[in-house]
């Protein structure tokens, strides 16, 4: 339990600190319908604070978009959609 609070709070703090990390700004991921509606739904819900990361594991990017679906009120349809766009 205690390994997974870890993991859990460095991927959290990767994704506070990726705005200051990040030297790019408006990089975009490549188009696709329902990877542009993911971006669209990330860059609303949760681009006020975080940057989208350059490279992520799909296993790394659900937990993290789980740890944030309460904070940022997703809904399970945004939770998919921006899921699709951080890890595709």
């Amino acid at each position: 339990m205690t390994r997974l609070r870890w993991t859990l709070a460095v991927l959290l703090s990767v994704l506070v600190l990726s705005p200051f990390a990040l030297s790019r700004q408006g990089q975009t991921k490549p188009a696709k319908s329902q990877a542009s509606e993911g971006e669209t739904r990330f860059r609303t819900n949760c681009g006020r604070c975080h940057n989208a990361p350059e490279a992520i594991s799909r296993r790394e990017a659900r937990a993290v978009v789980r740890q944030m679906r309460v904070r940022a009120m997703l809904s399970a349809e945004d939770e998919k959609l921006i899921l699709g766009y951080l890890a595709p």
